[in-house]
């Protein structure tokens, strides 16, 4: 290993009204249960339900609950899996569109108890929940307000229904970690569509588990990043404005949910959902369909690389497993990523810092990093991360990379937020140096890191 010599030195300069204006106003910063959350980075989204076994994608609400009959359930090889693939948690859709509930639920009659599966005494959720506990990863649950089975679909008394359940569901199979609101509401047995009752959803969620976080199209705690595509904006902002908006149809437009708003008043941090097949419910003709290792960590760069978390979705199969197929590229994922990240090339014991503020300066901020080597390394990832318990600041940065003092190449990249990571072509230099150009207040790098990564893995 080249030893490595690296210099870190920080130059803040601001102008004093800018310095003013900035500091009668706060930055949104993230709770202690969205940092946790942000740190957890990439974990498994499964679908499961009746529609796994009538090869629907969104079921009509009115198939027979014999429908729903998995061979072998097997939840701790889900665990299994998802720990061997380095995912945090597992997050299972406890009730789809067509209102099937994996729980024996009291307010409906359309549940795995009337099915049956196991004599009607199944609990796809108890045993998840168990199972997620004994493999020391996260449970989560999504819960579609919409329901195209139940009677009270359409009228008041339905927000009761809905709220009811998410009780049962944190009283009996907690703690949870995310809860998961779908955006879709189209109309029920009944003809009519639901006014949500979000305010009282919110209160029931915050009652039971203060911890839980909460996702929709903007939050409140994690918002969609407007397409299904797993892909976060190459600009992200933690932010977002919500004032006038509401979940659903009331969502802000999805290319801002894609990039957030800079000047957000609320820390609601974007989550990239994406299925490993071309839907989202298990059906054997997609077993080909399968996404590569290779494929997977493209999505990673532009998701968790871009700041915001991967919610990969790996639906159960008829029998109740983890089909081997997705169990093979899930496991390719990991290999890449250890394979690409073990090895940081910076030092960062060696990095000193140094502050000061000049006040005749026209930007709002500006800092200098630098790293040298002695002799030439290679590399083409660079990773850079922001310390975003205070905030997130930074609003663009360039990075020139340079041998013996001739400058190469400059990239240039917006946001950084929890993580930021750039890819090149494969480049020999002796000096690194990140220089932000603006920034919202003093900025706050966390960490800077270099890593030569298999060149076919670079951002396409």
């Amino acid at each position: 290993m080249k030893k490595i010599i690296a210099v870190f030195c920080l130059f803040v300069l601001m102008l004093s009204s800018l310095h003013a204006q900035q500091g009668s106003r706060s930055v949104p910063v993230p709770t202690k249960s969205q940092l946790v959350w942000q740190g957890m980075e990439y974990y498994l989204f499964v679908h499961f339900g009746p529609n796994t076994f009538t090869d629907k994608e969104w079921g009509a609400g009115n198939e027979p609950e014999d429908a729903f009959n998995p061979g072998n359930l097997n939840c701790d090889q889900w665990c299994k899996t998802a720990k061997a693939a380095g995912a945090a948690g597992i997050i299972i859709t406890a009730k789809h569109h067509d209102g099937f509930c994996l729980w024996p639920s009291k307010f409906s009659t359309h549940t795995v108890r009337e099915s049956k599966w196991q004599n009607g005494k199944g609990d796809v959720l108890r045993d998840l929940s168990a199972a997620c506990k004994a493999n020391g990863i996260k449970f989560g649950v999504y819960l579609s307000p919409w329901d195209r089975n139940h009677p009270q679909y359409g009228t008041a008394g339905y927000n009761e229904v809905y709220a009811g359940m998410m009780k049962e569901i944190f009283q009996h199979y907690g703690p949870i970690w995310e809860l998961w609101w779908d955006g879709a509401n189209g109309e029920g047995p009944n003809g009519k569509k639901q006014v949500y009752d979000w305010p009282l959803f919110k209160k029931t969620v915050r009652n039971l588990s203060p911890n839980t976080v909460i996702f929709s199209d903007l939050g409140p705690d994690i918002r969609w990043v407007g397409n299904e595509n797993g892909i976060a904006g190459t600009t992200n902002w933690n932010t977002l404005n919500t004032e006038g908006f509401t979940p659903g149809a009331g969502a802000p437009p999805q290319d801002t949910l894609n990039r957030g708003n800079i000047n957000g008043t609320n820390w609601i941090p974007a989550e990239c959902d994406v299925s490993i097949r071309k839907g989202w419910f298990y059906h054997s003709e997609e077993d080909i369909t399968v996404k590569t290792p290779e494929q997977l960590f493209d999505l990673y760069l532009k998701s968790v690389g871009r700041g915001a978390n991967l919610l990969l979705n790996v639906p159960a199969d008829r029998k109740g497993w983890i089909h081997s197929n997705d169990s093979i590229a899930l496991i390719g994922f990991k290999k890449l990523r250890d394979q690409s990240f073990s090895h940081n090339l910076i030092d960062k014991e060696m990095i000193q810092t140094k502050s000061r503020t000049n006040k005749t300066s026209d930007l709002k901020t500006s800092v200098s990093s630098i790293v040298i080597w002695t002799e030439p390394v290679t590399i083409n990832c660079i990773v850079l991360k922001e310390k975003i318990a205070d905030g997130q600041l930074i609003e663009n940065a360039d990075i020139t990379l340079s041998n013996r003092g001739i400058a190469i190449k400059t990239l240039h990249v917006t946001t950084v937020g929890h993580q930021r990571i750039i890819t090149f072509p494969s480049t020999s230099i002796t000096e690194l140096s990140v220089v932000i150009n603006k920034s919202k207040a003093k900025p706050k790098l966390s960490a800077i890191e270099a890593y030569a990564i298999p060149e076919n893995l670079i951002e396409k």
